[in-house]
């Protein structure tokens, strides 16, 4: 691609890189740091399913301090299950121990009814809880005093201090028309996931329209996707692999996710990636299911390569 517009790409954080032995967790890092990589990225889950789960900006940290050469990026954070104020303490604090490294995916979950359930809210209120999470953080992250009364908190000058330096993006995720309206209002950019291009370019077009009509002058520009890839010269051996993976933590066919979710060889899955850039996507956060972890990391190292360099 001729001026390839300014592009980021990141790898799941895979589990051998956050609980592994030390060595292990270093060299995984190390890997995707020298092979260029932009970002390591890691969910969040209380308790996903079968009470699996990960606290996402724990992990955040644990990267952050293995690999300072590596954005980190938690896609996405279930602000809707915490307080707000805590966790702007822990974003405040992990900013200052890894300055510039973190970027706050926010979304509301959902996939697991009974996650939400556990941590004594209501599925129902999940996305008003989200928005007035949103409003409280995003006061508290100026460094200013914080008074807010709402459906769900009430707060009474509340400072939390330092604040970031650089600031901490935020990006909203979701597919409804509620998550664009609050990636309109709140967010530095949308992370998107099952969409087409040609869905992925008039989401970005009805955010930018909702936000100017909330009196932003411009829609959020640090736009993104995350989508799972199977990586190997066999595309049916990609394929079976990755359908496994997606079958095993969603519980629903793969079939179902086929069309959002490419396989084949990297240079395969860059070119199933280029309708995305060319539909305004600047970051691609890649769940590559691969032979083995450094398989994994070796595959998005060349699908980045290939999207910023064009061929």
């Amino acid at each position: 691609m001729e001026n390839s517009p300014v592009l980021r790409v990141g790898t799941l954080a895979h589990s051998e890189m956050l609980t592994g032995s030390h060595a292990r967790r270093r060299a995984l890092l190390a890997r995707a740091e020298e092979g260029g990589l932009d970002h390591v990225f890691m969910a969040d889950h209380v308790s996903f399913h079968t009470g699996l789960g990960m606290d996402g900006l724990i992990q955040a940290a644990t990267a952050a301090a293995l690999a300072p050469g590596l954005g980190v990026y938690v896609g996405v954070y279930l602000l809707a299950l915490r307080h707000p104020v805590p966790v702007a303490r822990q974003i405040a604090s992990l900013a200052q121990s890894a300055p510039g490294q973190l970027i706050l995916g926010v979304g509301v979950g959902g996939e697991d009814r009974r996650e939400i359930e556990v941590c004594g809210v209501d599925p129902a209120t999940r996305g008003r809880r989200t928005d007035e999470c949103l409003e409280i953080l995003r006061r508290l992250l100026s460094g200013k005093p914080a008074s807010f009364s709402g459906e769900f908190f009430a707060l009474d000058d509340a400072l939390i201090l330092p604040a970031p330096n650089p600031s901490v993006p935020i990006v909203i995720g979701g597919r409804a028309e509620a998550a664009l309206r609050r990636a309109a209002r709140w967010g530095d950019g949308w992370l998107g996931i099952w969409s087409t291009p040609q869905r992925y370019a008039a989401t970005l077009a009805r955010i930018g329209e909702l936000a100017r009509a909330a009196g932003r002058t411009s829609g959020p520009s640090r736009n993104g996707i995350q989508l799972w890839a199977g990586a190997d010269d066999d595309r049916d051996r990609a394929r079976q692999r990755l359908g496994a993976a997606m079958t095993n933590m969603y519980r629903i066919p793969f079939e179902r996710f086929e069309k959002y979710s490419p396989y084949g060889t990297p240079a395969e899955i860059a070119d199933f990636l280029v309708p995305y850039v060319e539909a305004g996507c600047r970051e691609f956060n890649l769940m590559v299911v691969a032979e083995n972890t450094e398989a994994e990391i070796d595959a998005v190292t060349e699908i980045r390569r290939r999207l910023v360099e064009g061929g």
